[in-house]
């Protein structure tokens, strides 16, 4: 698997974004994810984007971080945000998104960053077994969905021991 920046608006990223979109449609019987995201918002050094690829050079598997600072929607100063953590039915059971998780915690720490945040839900059972599994622990909840019952919001320190 070869692992590459991209940015969030580049045509193989537009692809798995609109399959991660039909994936939480059929998971929570809605519209998607309708989080407010522009492809700046990855641009280094406040986030990176990145995009997995199969042998045959297919996109598989997707992840970025977006910094936040303290606002109105429960951030913390230094927080690096966690988006569209996504790898396709095929390439699933290959540790890729263990591989992205750990390259974008290493860049956002790189960055300066001080906690990774993240927000899933509940009809997700394989983030939430990733992400705990990755040293995250549930933390109040913040962002587009703080105020729905199906999200769940998870933080790991950046800072200390690696």
């Amino acid at each position: 698997m070869n692992i590459q920046p991209r940015p969030f608006d580049h045509p193989d990223a537009v692809k798995l974004n609109d399959m991660v979109q039909l994936e939480y449609a059929e998971r929570y019987g809605d519209g998607g994810d309708v989080t407010p995201l522009d492809a700046t918002m990855f641009d280094p050094p406040r986030g990176l984007y990145l995009l997995a690829y199969d042998e045959q050079d297919r996109p598989v598997a997707t992840g970025g971080w977006r910094g936040q600072e303290e606002n109105e929607e429960g951030y913390s100063d230094g927080d690096a945000e966690i988006k569209r953590m996504f790898v396709t039915a095929e390439a699933r059971g290959q540790g890729l998104a263990r591989r992205i998780l750990a390259a974008l915690e290493a860049d956002a720490r790189a960055a300066g960053r001080t906690r990774m945040v993240l927000e899933t839900g509940d009809q997700q059972p394989e983030a939430i077994a990733l992400y705990t599994s990755s040293g995250y622990t549930p933390c109040p909840k913040f962002g587009h969905y703080r105020t729905y019952d199906s999200s769940i919001c998870m933080a790991k320190s950046l800072t200390g021991p690696v």
